[in-house]
């Protein structure tokens, strides 16, 4: 089978949902698939230099080939002619196409093509659809949902939602579209990371006032490691993994430390993610947490952690937390169930049934009351967290498996085309 994947930019900086292409291509080649990414070189919003990679040619990667494309990018809007015109002469080659985000240029213009060429495509919203993201800009977004996307949804051959939550809340604007749920997928290591303390100098300091970790005038401080041993052991470590924005329900979890801290509830709080689209916004975390007298000695700030550095983080952590507004699915939430500890994820955070179900952690309503009591229960009971740590490893094994989730793909695709063939047939 010879698949397409369509995404406006996969570079590092835009997170999870850019990301989690790349892992489901490599898993599609895998499995004997022949897969391309059409992506562009866009390295961020605010003028960022591009990334550095060849637009002449395809680069082969994992299995699979990306062609990169230039971009010339609007605002937060993205658009590469060069994109469409590869994708108009080409895109017949191809058996199937998966277009990733919507809302945006790219996405809506390759869309129009596919029906145009007569290629099939899936559609993944990425949480466009949710009433609770159409709120923002709506009336632009109503203008362009109804003008543009709306014959893109209709034309679709399946939406593709990654859980069953954002299925239900998400709108069509009034069009039927087959739809399939399937989820994002992680990497299960073999085993679980052993904690490593010793080494983590590099990783967990404590400055006071707290700081950014990727700062370069910052040198010193102490670690995790440097703490009193047995204080260090006992002393959990929660994480915040994921992007500094509004939605992620950052205003609920600060107070809620605050007051956990005052209680004299015992933790170490490490706030990992940036947000190059709103660096105000994660400049104001940032001062809330500085001028705050019960989290700033008890904080690390890190920035934006990948590789080597994230699986440290991962595999120190005891509880991971994101209580978010609305969350079509939370890759971080996955790859902490994955590393082994537990989670506390709000209501909004569309993968919390699946939690609940294996009590692979708390699910939180989206209230400051309601996530400092789960907060409370989580830091405070080291069996229990014990006990849905390893929940956790099990549903993330039974539920988020790469390999499971390409097999699963490519029989959906295989299925949509072949709907799609019947109905050319009838017509």
């Amino acid at each position: 089978m010879r698949i397409l994947h369509i995404v406006p930019s996969i570079a590092l900086v835009y997170g999870g949902p850019s990301q989690m292409v790349r892992g489901l291509c490599a898993w599609q080649a895998l499995a004997g698939a022949q897969v391309t990414i059409l992506t562009t070189n866009l390295n961020g919003d605010r003028g960022e230099a591009p990334l550095d990679v060849p637009v002449d040619h395809g680069v082969q990667e994992e299995g699979y080939e990306i062609h990169y494309f230039p971009c010339i990018p609007i605002h937060r809007y993205k658009v590469s002619l060069q994109l469409l015109v590869w994708l108009l002469r080409h895109g017949k080659d191809y058996d199937i196409a998966h277009i990733h985000a919507l809302f945006s240029p790219i996405s809506t213009l390759a869309a129009i093509i596919c029906r145009y060429i007569g290629l099939p495509y899936w559609l993944r919203p990425l949480g466009t659809l949710d009433p609770m993201d159409l709120k923002k800009k709506r009336f632009l977004k109503g203008f362009y949902g109804w003008l543009l996307e709306r014959g893109n949804i209709a034309g679709a051959a399946a939406l593709h939602f990654t859980s069953e939550e954002e299925a239900r809340v998400s709108k069509r604007f009034g069009t039927k579209t087959p739809e399939v749920v399937i989820p994002v997928g992680v990497r299960l290591p073999d085993r679980l990371p052993a904690r490593t303390h010793p080494k983590l100098s590099s990783v967990f300091r404590s400055p006071a006032p707290p700081a950014r970790m990727d700062d370069p005038e910052i040198s010193g401080g102490k670690s995790r490691a440097e703490l009193e041993p047995t204080q260090s052991q006992e002393i959990p470590l929660l994480l915040y993994m994921s992007r500094i924005a509004p939605k992620k329900g950052l205003d609920l979890l600060l107070p809620a430390l605050e007051a956990l801290a005052q209680e004299g509830v015992p933790f170490r709080f490490v706030l990992a993610g940036s947000n190059p689209q709103d660096p105000v916004y994660e400049q104001t975390i940032d001062e809330l947490i500085l001028r705050s007298p019960w989290l700033r000695d008890r904080t690390q700030i890190t920035g934006f952690i990948s590789g080597q550095r994230k699986q440290e983080i991962l595999g120190n952590a005891d509880v991971f937390v994101l209580p978010s507004y609305y969350e079509n699915f939370g890759l971080a939430v996955a790859e902490s169930m994955a590393a082994g500890f537990p989670v506390v994820i709000s209501r909004g955070v569309h993968i919390w049934p699946t939690v609940a179900r294996a009590e692979a952690g708390w699910i939180s309503d989206r209230d400051q009351e309601t996530l400092t009591v789960v907060l409370r229960e989580a830091l405070t009971h080291p069996q229990l967290r014990k006990e849905r740590g390893k929940n956790a490893r099990q549903c993330a094994a039974k539920n988020y498996r790469w390999s499971d989730i390409a097999r699963h793909t490519l029989k959906a695709y295989h299925q949509s085309i072949q709907e799609q063939r019947r109905a050319s047939r009838s017509k």
